[in-house]
């Protein structure tokens, strides 16, 4: 059976999932998230980070990474 990225059971053919996603929906279930262990604001801090960053860096200094992440 699949797992979803957290290693969660879901049914394995659309017609399951879609049964599944209606009952949450309708609340006949409960969508359980599984809690990655990770501090919510620490996760908020770092999606600050990659912005900043970018705002202090030069336009040739963004050329030059963006250049190296698509090289071979």
């Amino acid at each position: 059976m699949p797992t979803g990225p957290k290693g969660q059971k879901r049914p394995a053919d659309a017609i399951g999932r879609a049964v599944q996603i209606a009952q949450i929906a309708t609340g006949e279930i409960e969508d359980v998230v599984p809690d990655d262990g990770k501090d919510p604001n620490a996760k908020a801090l770092g999606a600050k980070g990659g912005r900043k960053r970018a705002e202090n860096m030069t336009p040739e200094r963004r050329k030059e990474i963006a250049q190296n992440g698509v090289a071979p």
